[in-house]
């Protein structure tokens, strides 16, 4: 069964703006399926895992578009990145909306030619697994979220789903095949996962020489979602140099494995912290890679505050990138141990956020909101729990369900 995303409109009015679209995220989680469901009929369809294709693309490119004529979707596109030199020369000589659209996992191999290639033709977007909205078929929301009054009282008015089982669906993570396929085996389909992972995108981005090292490395990560970035830790507990550490982060930052929140930092205080937090897209291979072998030992766990935390920073990105924006969503942490786990700011306005395993809010959990009052103005925050009402929490501020998300 088909299940909607949230993309969809955006993506049909940026094609209709840009000759080439380019969609990128991690492996399977439904790229192509999205932009096949809702290609028109005419568009042509080739994927550069096909080795011939790709070898026509390399070899004889001239050839390849007299075969695979525009409007054209062509997958995985990081495996014959000259193409795009030539698809600008075909944008130049016939500039038309929509006519080439795009997908790719690995940032590395495409980015760099892109930019250089395709500035000013392409327009760039990012797609995860399903979100909470997604997964449930519930409505999709039209802004991406902000913690608004209006906003909140809109989501609460929508159907929701229970959050009885959000430790099921942070256990069981965003990938389209577990959640709408005909795949139920859990442990089979990461490891399918992570054995693909490593033996195509890792190898394709750097020679990692000893690719259990990695796994190690990859383990000790998902220990650490939701946790401050010690690059130098990181390193001793995996036996690495911290130079190699550094590369290989920056690996599992290209292939959309984890993501890196920025600090909020400003001129007006040298009191704020420099280093980011790390954060696993998918919570579900984050559970099987700290083998957490059930939903119910996960959120009785060591991890269940931090791998909650991570369910909701991602399905933040999710409603920010699925409607093709890019968030600014830092974090905010002092030399005095003062810690707000998202600050999302707009318009010069702060819009706190913090994340609660608990369904019974305090007020107290809002206090650390006032230290920002000195760095500029704060519109509305909240604190994101595991309740079942939306209820005021102080001037401007509320307690909000995590599946209000």
């Amino acid at each position: 069964m088909y299940h909607q995303r949230t993309l969809k409109q955006r993506w049909n009015d940026i094609s209709g703006q840009f000759p080439v679209l380019l969609l990128t995220g991690p492996r399977q989680v439904g790229k192509t399926t999205f932009l096949k469901h809702i290609a028109e009929k005419d568009r042509t369809y080739v994927t550069f895992d096909d080795p011939d294709a790709r070898l026509l693309a390399t070899e004889d490119p001239a050839m390849f578009f007299r075969r695979y004529r525009p409007p054209i979707l062509i997958d995985e596109i990081q495996y014959a990145p000259s193409i795009l030199q030539h698809i600008k020369i075909q944008v130049d000589q016939d500039r038309r909306p929509g006519m080439f659209w795009l997908t790719g996992s690995q940032q590395f191999l495409m980015m760099k030619g892109v930019s250089e290639t395709l500035a000013g033709r392409i327009g760039i977007i990012n797609l995860l697994g399903f979100s909470a909205a997604e997964r449930y078929q519930y409505e999709l929301h039209n802004s991406p979220f902000l913690p608004t009054s209006d906003q909140l009282e809109q989501r609460q008015q929508s159907k929701r789903y229970d959050l009885e089982n959000i430790y099921h669906d942070i256990w069981t993570g965003c990938f389209p095949e577990l959640i709408a396929g005909s795949i139920t085996d859990w442990d089979v389909f990461y490891s399918s996962y992570l054995r693909t992972y490593l033996e195509r995108d890792v190898k394709d981005l750097t020679k990692v020489g000893d690719e259990r090292a990695f796994l190690t490395f990859l383990r000790a990560c998902a220990a650490r979602t939701g946790q401050m970035l010690n690059l130098t830790e990181l390193a001793n507990d995996t036996d690495v140099a911290v130079k190699t550490a550094k590369n290989w982060l920056s690996i599992l930052e290209a292939s959309f494995q984890v993501y890196l929140l920025q600090p909020y930092h400003s001129n007006l205080t040298k009191r704020l912290v420099k280093r980011p937090k790390l954060y696993f897209l998918d919570t579900g291979l984050c559970a099987y890679l700290t083998q957490w072998t059930s939903p119910e030992a996960l959120a009785a766990g060591a991890m269940a505050g931090p791998i909650l935390e991570t369910y909701i920073f991602s399905e933040l990105l999710k409603d920010w990138w699925h409607q093709a924006k890019n968030p600014s969503i830092y974090y905010y942490r002092d030399k005095d141990k003062v810690e707000i786990d998202f600050l999302i700011t707009q318009n010069q306005m702060f819009y706190p956020l913090e994340v609660k395993k608990s369904a019974s809010p305090k007020k107290s959990w809002i206090s650390p909101f006032n230290k920002l009052s000195r760095l500029g103005t704060v519109a509305s925050g909240g604190v994101i729990c595991l309740g079942n009402e939306l209820l005021p929490l102080g001037d401007n501020n509320y307690v909000i369900h995590a599946n209000l998300l």
